[in-house]
Formats: C-alpha cells, structure tokens, sequence
C-alpha cells in the first residue's frame, strides 16, 4: 500500500486491520533503522525514537529543537519493560502502576545503566509510562523497543492533539505519522518521582494529586506550585516540563486568575482595554463566562465544573489562535482542583502575563 504523505512526512491512517498491521509495521521499520515517528497517546501525539539508541534520540531534541537538559518519558508497553529499564522499585510504584496503567501517569526510578544518558538529560533516573492508546501500545510491540517520545511538536509551541497538529509543525522532518484521532486526555501525563520519600509530584495531568494519594494512603510533595520550576536554572530539571516555557501561542497570552466574580470584571476591563487599542482580541472562557464580553475571538474552552472537559480542548484552541491571527489573547484562570491544576499548570506556562484579582 502507498501512503499519503505530505512534505514527505508519510501519513498513516489506517482504516481496517489490513492497514493497520501494515502501517505499524512501516512505522517499526522506521524506527528500527533510527528514524522518528509521531504515534498517538491517550494524552497527546509523542515523537518516538527507540530510546536505547543514542543517536536516533539526539535526533528528537533536533527536530525538536528541544534543549538537551529537558528529560524524555520513555513509553514502554507494560510493567515488564518498564523493570527492564529502572532498578529499585519500591512497593509504592507497582501499586500505581498496577492502579493507573496503562494511562496518563508517568513514574520516576533510578535507571539502568542500558539506558543512555542522552535519553534522560544526564539524569540518573528514568521517566517511565504505559500510554492507553491502543496504537501506542501495538507500535512499541511491533517495534519491540522502548520508545523516548516527548510531544511531537516543536518546542515551546502548544502540544499536538492530532496528527494534522503535528504535520503543522513537523512535516518534511520525520518519517511517519501514526493517525489515531484525536487524543481523549488533551494534556500530558502526570508525573511523580519516587526517587526521595515522600514521593514528588512533578507534573500535574490526568491522574489528580487526589487520584495518587487516595491509592497510596499519604501525602504527595506537591512540586508543581506556582513558580516552581524557576529554581532549576543550572542543573537538568527531574521531568520534562518543569523548566522551559511551554504551550505558547504566537500572540501574548494574558492569565486572569483570582476569586471568580472578580475574575470576570477583570477579564472584562483587560479585553474591552485591549478592544480599545485597536487589536484583535481572543477571550478564552468558561461556559458559565460566555456572555461577559464581546470579541472578535471568542472560544468556550467548557465548564468551570469539568475541568477534563477543558484540559481535551485546551491545545487545540491555543493553536487555533495561530491561524486565526489573533493580536492577544485573554483566558479566564480555573480553579486549582482536580484536573483544574493540570490545566492552570499548562496556561501558566503559556502565559506571558498573569493578572492576579484581588478582593
């Protein structure tokens, strides 16, 4: 079968077994000779290099142009792997796993020396995960190896949740993307670290810090909190995320956070002051915010109450903004809750400014 492509970048979308086991074993063959691929997860599209090869991974961060002291997840196809790849397990982890995988959870071991040390930024520790996506699953088994894959999409700019978002910024640069629809989660996975006791939450995702700590029975040290990640200037940072600006949109980005009747006067004043200056304005808003204002832009990201409802189409939207042309962008802050703070954890980062509401 000849697949479509597009810049050079093979599309494989398979649309029957037949074409299915065809475009997994087109994407392993890549893979296997050192290529990249862009596959599917439940959470957003990866770029996959086998991770146990040095020189297809420092391909990734090319491409990528991803600096070389942010850390890779390694996707492995399930616990098994995993223990092939990290040593000193603790009890604690295999309940997680046993609990969450596979899903948008990845953990934090000390590696095995095959691992190489372009794979974890220098780290002595490996981020592991099992990815939910079926195809995800199915590529690692036919390519029979580990896979590095970080978002597939250049860095800095907002992850892809389909695989024409990765054609957008990756086409003509990898040799394959792997289309599964439209990813369900929307943003990447949690992250916590075993490597100190108490376990660390790293980075917030679909697995709440609510989720985590009701399966381990203690407290989690909740290392996501505002500002956190400015303290690794000079060393690699222990999980991907938690140094650089991410998620990005072409356009300023201005955060409203605060108690929520205030919150709206504020992204009112902000909008209407910008509307004034003869720009183009995008407000970013909460179902129960969707009259407060006019706009040129305006796109309800879901309800203040479903927040896993806002998380799947928040990339999405960020990166409608581009091709709109927006001049600023206004976006309503959502509480801290739940998967509420997987979704403040991605627009802090993608704000140039936050605007704090005060009573």
């Amino acid at each position: 079968m000849i697949w479509a492509s597009f810049n050079g970048t093979a599309v494989l979308k398979p649309l029957n077994p037949e074409d299915e086991e065809r475009a997994l074993l087109f994407a392993a063959e890549i893979l296997k000779k050192g290529g990249l691929v862009a596959f599917p997860t439940e959470t957003v599209y990866g770029l996959a290099a086998d991770a146990l090869n040095p020189a297809a991974v420092e391909n990734i961060y090319k491409v990528k142009r991803r600096p070389p002291d942010n850390p890779l997840i390694i996707h492995v196809a399930g616990v098994e792997q995993a223990v092939g790849l990290v040593k000193d397990i603790p009890p604690e982890a295999f309940l997680l796993a046993e609990n969450f995988w596979p899903g948008p959870l990845t953990i934090v071991l000390p590696k095995k020396k095959l691992v190489p040390d372009i794979t974890t930024a220098g780290l002595s520790s490996a981020a592991i995960r099992v990815p939910k996506h079926p195809l995800a699953i199915k590529l690692i088994r036919t390519a029979d190896v580990p896979l590095a894959a970080p978002s597939a999409n250049l860095s800095g700019r907002p992850s892809p949740t389909t695989a024409e978002h990765v054609l957008e910024d990756l086409a003509g640069q990898i040799g394959a993307v792997l289309d599964g629809g439209r990813c369900s989660v929307g943003v990447e996975s949690t992250v916590i670290s075993f490597l100190s006791s108490p376990p660390a939450l790293l980075r917030p995702g679909g697995v709440t810090l609510e989720m985590l700590e009701s399966v381990l029975k203690l407290k989690v040290l909740d290392l996501t909190v505002e500002g956190g990640g400015k303290t690794y200037k000079r060393i690699p940072p222990p999980a991907p995320g938690m140094k650089y600006r991410h998620y990005a949109p072409r356009a300023p980005l201005y955060l409203v956070v605060g108690d929520y009747p205030l919150l709206k006067k504020q992204l009112v004043a902000l909008a209407e002051g910008f509307l004034m200056q003869g720009r183009k304005v995008a407000l970013l808003l909460s179902r129960e915010s969707e009259g407060i204002c006019q706009a040129p832009v305006l796109r309800v990201l879901g309800s203040r109450k479903k927040p896993r409802q806002v998380a799947e189409r928040l990339f999405s939207v960020l990166r409608e903004m581009d091709l709109l042309e927006v001049d600023v962008i206004v976006a309503e802050g959502f509480d801290e809750k739940g998967m509420g703070k997987a979704v403040m954890n991605r627009l802090r980062k993608a704000a140039a400014a936050i605007i704090k509401t005060e009573k």
